[in-house]
């Protein structure tokens, strides 16, 4: 039976993603297992890779990445240890490292991380930590399948929810104030197609100033001219709080990951 170098635990998007990103970064199809219990699913993953074995079961691999729902996550770190994996990286939501270095075994290294969907496309911003077996080769390992859909740092565990709170949510907090943008400019007497397609070229724009720029604080000001209309526009939103809303909003979700964590 074929020994696999990777077995990807779970096809859900997140799982495609990172197969998608592997073999774009080199990865030989052969190398990779997928694991997927649902049939509507197995076959959309056949199609999107058809080089890549699609399975029901964990085979033996070399190393597994979790990426299946929560309550499954014990189950398929012990599966997955007896399959033969010494490594392995959830990136399941909650669960810490306790829980599954406790489940694959004090033999297996063990790194926990928490993705984002820009992952889905490629620009993904990713945190991990390492258990308590995992050394700098298991890290960069890590790393490097992580790092073929976006960005990677490194943060203690305990710092994960407060990445959950800030990268993880954050996607769904900048596509609500591009809802809110579209809407204002269909009420400022644009249509509704013109304002979406500005809207969006307005982030592509933006993220690819800061990406290359750095300093927010600067490139804001460098929009604002004094008396000007950003600044009234800015003046607006200050008095309706936004800056703080964003505070709160990073702090309720990191409250609510850190909940969800000792309730796993």
């Amino acid at each position: 039976m074929t020994t696999y170098r990777l077995a990807v635990v779970g096809g859900g998007n997140m799982g495609a993603a990172l197969v998608g990103g592997l073999l774009q970064s080199g990865w030989v199809e052969g190398d990779i297992a997928v694991v997927e219990v649902l049939a509507a699913r197995v076959a959309e993953l056949q199609q999107m890779f058809p080089g890549v074995a699609v399975t029901d079961e964990i085979p033996p691999c070399e190393a597994a990445l979790i990426a299946v729902k929560p309550y499954d996550v014990v189950a398929a770190c012990t599966t997955a240890a007896e399959a033969g994996a010494t490594r392995l990286l959830s990136i399941a939501a909650g669960i810490g490292i306790a829980a599954l270095q406790a489940a694959a075994g004090t033999e297996v290294a063990v790194v926990r991380s928490m993705p984002n969907t820009p992952a889905l496309v490629g620009q993904g911003a990713a945190a991990i930590c390492g258990g308590p077996t995992a050394d700098e080769a298991d890290l960069e390992w890590a790393e490097s399948i992580l790092g073929s859909v976006g960005i990677v740092v490194r943060v203690p565990e305990l710092q994960l929810d407060a990445v959950t709170g800030l990268a993880g949510s954050g996607p769904a907090y900048l596509f609500l104030v591009a809802e809110a943008l579209t809407e204002a400019g269909v009420l400022a007497g644009l249509s509704r197609a013109n304002s979406e397609a500005l809207v969006t070229q307005l982030f592509v724009g933006s993220s690819a100033l800061l990406q290359q720029r750095g300093d927010p604080a600067n490139l804001r000001a460098m929009v604002t001219s004094p008396g000007g209309t950003t600044a009234a526009g800015l003046r607006a939103l200050e008095e309706h709080g936004v800056r703080s809303a964003f505070l709160e909003a990073v702090m309720a979700a990191t409250a609510r990951g850190a909940e969800l964590g000792r309730s796993a």
